[in-house]
């Protein structure tokens, strides 16, 4: 729906379509300068890859030699100038996608918008497509909005990420920002592989500490003392707290250590050059990222911490960070 509405498909209820810092939602479709990138490519089956790329220049009755020249610059960006005579059946999944991406950059738009482009390709080659397309944006400096369900793509290809969930946007920011400091429960769990662990918490504090219990049956695990203040300070209920933490930030020892609390390795993921280890806490899994074969087979005991200047704290009741940051332990 925002592409459509950008494209000039939808008509807006409400605010301002800025395109160079001037409204467009009045304008027709035809008069905004942009182009779109469909996930099925849309070429003509009957014309070759040369007359797909031109089609938009010589429907807008451009010169031959303006047509000629703007198809072999883009062709040569996009490294398909041996295919430029060959029909769409011709072609392999990416090279047809290469040919939909190069139809819109001949017309020089302000603005690309890219609908899922690789998402009915094969997994290697939506790798290599990644690569290849964040390299186009880079070389041809357009504006481009580009819509994915997979958030590998977000995070790899985004110079800025918006984050919606039933048409109502959750966060925008870098990758960096919504990765380290989600706005809410959704986007915590939603960016990042293995996602980010959310654990029900009861938070207490003694003279020393404060106290995180992740289960009736386990010992408290010690944080910064100025947790339950920062805590109490967001007037929420100490019972109504959820408590996020990445896999990396789940430290993790084979013997005991202080301020460390013992745990059951559930089950092992091997990785290749790390292991995914699901540990059972109470009734509670964490999953943490460990070093390869540092832990050998499920059911044996490991001792966990987590690393407090990355564990966020979210209100269960409305689902929103309580934007709580800790410094080094004290």
């Amino acid at each position: 729906t925002p592409l459509r509405s950008i494209a000039g498909l939808e008509e807006i209820d409400s605010g301002d379509i800025l395109i160079d810092g001037q409204p467009v939602q009045n304008l027709k479709a035809s008069d905004r300068n942009i182009d779109f990138v469909f996930q099925l490519y849309a070429l003509y089956p009957h014309l070759n890859a040369f007359d797909n790329i031109a089609f938009p220049l010589k429907a807008t009755k451009k010169d031959k030699q303006t047509i000629d020249r703007r198809v072999s610059e883009v062709a040569k960006v996009l490294r398909i100038e041996s295919i430029l005579h060959k029909n769409p059946s011709e072609l392999s999944s990416g090279d047809m996608q290469r040919v939909a991406v190069g139809r819109a950059m001949v017309r020089r738009p302000r603005a690309i918008l890219m609908d899922e482009p690789i998402g009915s390709l094969d997994a290697k080659l939506r790798e290599n497509m990644r690569t290849e397309l964040k390299r186009l944006h880079i070389e041809i400096k357009a504006t481009t909005l580009y819509v994915t369900h997979d958030q590998v793509e977000a995070m790899s290809m985004a110079d800025r990420v918006a984050i919606m969930e039933d048409g109502v946007l959750q966060q925008v920011g870098t990758p960096a920002e919504v990765y380290d400091n989600p706005a809410n429960l959704f986007v915590a769990q939603f960016v990042g592989s293995p996602i980010m662990n959310i654990l029900d918490c009861q938070i207490g504090a003694d003279e020393n500490c404060t106290q995180c219990f992740l289960g009736e049956d386990t010992p408290a695990l010690p944080l910064s003392k100025s947790l339950y203040h920062k805590i109490e300070s967001k007037k929420v209920s100490l019972g109504q707290l959820a408590l996020g933490i990445r896999p990396e930030a789940v430290r993790l020892a084979r013997e005991a250590k202080d301020d460390y609390i013992k745990a059951e390795v559930h089950v092992i993921e091997p990785l290749g050059p790390f292991d995914i280890v699901d540990i059972k806490v109470d009734d509670q899994v964490i999953r943490a990222k460990a070093a390869s074969r540092f832990i050998e087979k499920p059911g044996e005991s490991v001792w966990i911490q987590l690393d407090e200047q990355r564990t966020h704290f979210f209100d269960k009741d409305t689902g929103e960070s309580l934007h709580i940051r800790l410094e080094a332990s004290s």
